[in-house]
């Protein structure tokens, strides 16, 4: 049986969208959970990819718990680099694309600007570390690949910034929220946009873009910014009454077990270039919040 695209974490918050993006578009497809197929299996992981022999893989499956990585060491790098291996390697032996969500935390956040895709990674985190091991694997591993990068990524699936606001905010009126930390909210619906068109155009015969790529939300802000908006279009949509007193507050007082870069911004000049992929509009993704509410 031969299939375009074969989807691994079809569960998560990118998952769930490539899914159904995937399927109104035509394109014939075998999705997984984490709980269906376990990247971490070697041997069953290659005998699904022989079987359906996709001409694209995409590896929307992660070990994404920031926090908990510092403890959980092994089993974040058993997902986010050994499983990859493996994905990478089953890729490599079938001749299938492979493309690969990454994350903006294998930076330091020391520069002053935006990130590049030539900067170098100096990731603060074990899960920074152990996204970057895996990014290192498929480059070595196969050729036919591509790695995109993201951050703040929310959306109506799983859990996120925006679902964590909403929640507290329901419960307290008074929050406090990092304020010098910032990046780019980009909505999950638009990261599988993105990733569809680039399997669409990396599956042409003369396509040679591959490599690493950056796409992530604009305008840049930080979390307490971020909070700010979320909490306007709450009451704007009359899911609130009233915004909640927001506090913003440094990294030092809101003190955490890993590690986060004070500046997650990406460039994302070459995924344009490239792709004609422009900027995820995370303001617009705001504008029905309703799927958010805690229930």
């Amino acid at each position: 049986m031969f299939v375009d695209l074969l989807l691994v974490g079809a569960n998560g918050q990118i998952g769930c969208h490539l899914y159904e993006r995937a399927k109104a578009a035509g394109l014939s497809v075998i999705a997984y959970s984490h709980e269906q197929l376990d990247i971490c299996h070697e041997a069953v992981l290659a005998v699904k990819i022989r079987q359906y022999q996709p001409k694209c893989i995409i590896n929307a499956a992660a070990y994404t718990q920031v926090d908990n990585a510092e403890i959980e060491q092994e089993t974040a790098y058993a997902v986010n680099a050994q499983g990859v291996e493996y994905l990478a390697k089953c890729a490599a032996e079938i001749g299938a694309v492979l493309i690969h969500i990454s994350t903006d935390y294998v930076f330091d956040g020391m520069k002053t600007a935006s990130y590049l895709e030539s900067d170098e990674p100096r990731p603060l985190s074990v899960y920074g570390a152990s996204k970057l091991t895996g990014e290192l694997a498929i480059a070595h591993c196969c050729q036919h690949h591509l790695i995109l990068r993201t951050g703040w990524v929310f959306g109506e699936h799983g859990n996120n910034f925006v679902k964590t606001m909403l929640e507290v905010a329901a419960q307290h009126n008074d929050l406090t929220v990092v304020a010098d930390q910032f990046g780019s909210p980009t909505y999950a619906g638009d990261v599988a946009h993105a990733l569809l068109t680039m399997m669409q155009q990396a599956l042409a015969s003369d396509f040679h873009g591959w490599g690493i790529y950056h796409y992530s939300g604009a305008p840049y802000i930080s979390w307490y910014g971020f909070a700010s908006r979320i909490f306007t279009q709450a009451v704007e949509q009359q899911l609130f009454p009233q915004r909640p007193h927001l506090h913003p507050v440094t990294s030092a007082q809101y003190p955490s077990v890993a590690k986060r870069p004070a500046n997650s911004r990406l460039d994302c000049a070459k995924i344009q270039s490239v792709f004609n992929i422009t900027p995820s509009d995370w303001q617009a993704a705001l504008s029905n919040l309703l799927p958010y509410m805690p229930v």
